[in-house]
């Protein structure tokens, strides 16, 4: 599993895939989320707004496993 630093009390899954290199662009998001299955915390999950706070476990097919940790 990698980790994912963040600086804030939160980040939107829309950054954070951006953050996690599972896109390259932040206008990507939308389509992204409307094709691949991406769970947070086990549940699955297709709103870019979503908050994900420290120790949030999120799941993207093919591109990973990732925990968000807050520095």
């Amino acid at each position: 599993m990698k980790t994912v630093t963040i600086h804030t009390d939160y980040i939107t899954l829309g950054q954070f895939l951006k953050l996690a290199d599972c896109i390259s662009t932040g206008g990507q998001a939308k389509s992204f989320l409307q094709e691949t299955e991406i769970y947070v915390n086990g549940e699955p999950e297709n709103r870019r707004g979503k908050k994900l706070v420290h120790h949030d476990r999120v799941s993207v097919k093919g591109c990973g496993e990732f925990q968000v940790v807050r520095s």
